[in-house]
């Protein structure tokens, strides 16, 4: 509304409300007795002044000449009234007519739960299209932004990760025992644990067990674990907040002194991993320590798990390289334990020349323990107890175990697998163990006893082939093709009768026709299923961590999409080979 009509109206309003408020108690009872109502007439000569007094909701009766009442809020919450005006009356005479202007009050009181006056001294006034907006309050602060940039599906017990895996009572006492010796030793030199180990290892249920452990012990600081399939977990944004988080549960006086932090720089977190560390945790821990806060009482464990989970290479080396420069710093108390595959980043960090190498205490999963006796007791729990349940505690053998801890490979997630398989409630477990321990893949086949396996394989192996085809260098090449090769070179070729079986280099440079040390960078990120061992004449040899990788390989049904027939790779064999001979320049007038 243009600013003159306005004026206009609120001086007629007040010059009204003014005359209304200087009637005599008489005139009031006259025009309140002649007022509209049912069977009054509407018409204009009989029609009274407009009644702009107001009368607030929830009012009790005064008598004249006494202090009116307060307003009072509605059982609803409802902060309005309106300007009640007789039928058909405009008050501003001019159309159409316009909202009226928004009344704020500058009172507190009614934030906290008190009244709100607008017209001191006014006798009960009716309002009803007279809106006032109370000032939002920021009750927020940082602690709340906080926790608007936290994955709670991280945490060890989050109900994302219900029922997580975990190791059984009596099986991993030796790496656990080493593990919790470790973190225990809170005077040791080394403050980082890096745990690598092959796929389906059982690194997850080493993490898991451990935070419970810490957990019980009151020494659990936090704990966040990857996840590639859940996007509030599979990227660094979220893992400082989170680990600040709770940190700050754990302690008022830091819980404070992290939400300060927040509040004088909201933007932290869209900083770099670096500066959302310096702030949100080294800073707040030092405030602490400078107001009395004895560091050493504070729980100490952190437990990051799955870290080749964490979208991109480069991230993973950022957040390994920020622990070692943030977290790892004199005067913390912390004890750190991160698990991974061992890909490229935690792999060449812990590696002759890497950052971690003299930093972290490294425990190599797959190599350093023989996890055979631990999967047989695992087994053999599993089945006793199906047993009692269908009342039949001789549906297996001995050898039935036997059987599967050595098709397993020291590979946990395999019999796992197996036994989710065959104790479904609506299956005869004797009839599903005998299809795990016959089970040939072929086109057609029903059952999917090692669905999840397969799920985890064709999950890495899809990653490795994109990230091998995406280099500029390899532009052309079939990733699936070449791997599938070395697959098959790892028994030899044969030809003629005879059993070619040359080193990994030499196979990958005269018979693929790659260049030198290619065959690094094709299984660079596969290194959670596949390793090169160095035989004794110095030539490199593939070694598949797990039999049953081999057999997805093999298996058209198992590995679908990313199947190469062994067909295909012995005609690009021989295409390279006479690519080779047509290349080589030959002098026919050598020994002529």
């Amino acid at each position: 509304m243009p600013p003159k009509p306005k004026k206009r109206f609120w001086s007629r309003f007040l010059s009204l409300f003014r005359s209304r408020s200087s009637q005599s108690t008489a005139d009031r009872h006259e025009i309140a007795s002649a007022g509209v109502g049912p069977g009054r007439s509407d018409h204009p000569s009989t029609r009274p002044a407009p009644d702009l007094s107001l009368v607030a909701h929830n009012s009790t009766p005064q008598s004249d000449g006494s202090q009116p009442p307060i307003p009072q809020p509605r059982a609803d919450n409802e902060q309005c009234a309106a300007l009640l005006l007789p039928s058909g009356q405009d008050l501003l005479r001019q159309p159409p007519p316009q909202p009226f202007p928004t009344l704020q009050s500058d009172d507190n009181s009614a934030v906290h739960g008190g009244t709100t006056t607008f017209f001191a001294g006014a006798n009960g006034v009716r309002m009803r299209d007279i809106h006032y907006h109370e000032r939002p309050v920021n009750t927020g602060g940082g602690w709340e932004l906080l926790l608007k940039n936290i994955s709670p599906n991280a945490l060890h017990d989050s109900d994302a990760r219900y029922d997580p895996p975990k190791c059984d009572k009596d099986t991993r006492v030796e790496v656990i025992g080493e593990i919790m010796d470790w973190i225990h030793d809170r005077g040791g030199p080394q403050r980082l644990l890096c745990m690598t180990g092959a796929a389906g290892s059982g690194k997850s249920a080493l993490q898991q067990t451990t935070a419970e452990v810490c957990h019980r012990s009151g020494i659990l600081a936090c704990t966040y674990f990857f996840s590639a399939s859940d996007p509030s977990r599979n990227t660094v944004k979220q893992v400082i907040p989170t680990i600040a988080y709770q940190l700050g549960s754990t302690n008022d006086t830091l819980r404070q002194c992290i939400k300060t932090a927040v509040e004088s720089g909201p933007l932290i977190f869209s900083k770099s991993l670096r500066t959302q560390m310096s702030t949100l945790i080294v800073a707040p821990l030092q405030r602490c320590q400078g107001m009395g806060v004895n560091l050493t009482a504070l729980p100490y464990a952190i437990l990051i798990d799955g870290l080749d989970e964490c979208t991109g290479e480069d991230r993973q080396a950022e957040l390994l390289a920020a622990i070692k420069e943030y977290l790892l710093i004199t005067g913390l108390p912390f004890r750190i334990f991160v698990a991974s595959r061992p890909e490229w980043a935690i792999r060449t960090a812990l590696e002759p020349g890497g950052h971690l190498c003299k930093v972290a205490y490294h425990i190599q999963l797959s190599d350093q323990y023989d996890a055979s006796a631990d999967m047989y007791r695992y087994l053999q729990r599993r089945f006793e107890d199906i047993g009692l349940r269908i009342g039949d505690s001789q549906w297996f053998t001995r050898n039935d175990i036997n059987t599967l801890v050595e098709a397993a490979s020291g590979q946990f997630i395999y019999v796992a697998t197996v036994y989710k398989y065959v104790s479904e409630r609506r299956a005869s477990p004797a009839e599903r163990l005998k299809v795990v321990l016959t089970w040939t893949p072929h086109a057609g086949q029903i059952a999917r006893p090692f669905e999840t396996l397969d799920v985890l394989y064709t999950n890495i192996l899809s990653a490795a082939n994109n990230a091998y085809e995406a280099v500029d260098t390899h532009h052309g090449r079939d990733f699936l093709l070449l791997f599938r090769a070395h697959h098959i070179h790892m028994s030899g070729f044969r030809a003629y009768g005879t059993k070619f079986h040359q080193g990994a280099a030499f196979f990958s440079l005269y018979w693929l026709g790659l260049e030198a040390r290619a065959e690094e960078s094709l299984v660079s990120d596969l290194r959670s299923l596949v390793t090169f061992d160095r035989a004794s004449n110095g030539f490199l040899f593939l070694r598949l961590y797990h039999k049953s990788f081999s057999d997805f390989l093999e298996g058209e049904s198992r590995a679908k999409d990313l199947f190469v027939s062994e067909a295909r790779v012995y005609t690009h064999i021989a295409k390279c080979l006479m690519q080779r001979l047509m290349d080589c320049s030959l002098d026919f007038d050598r020994g002529a």
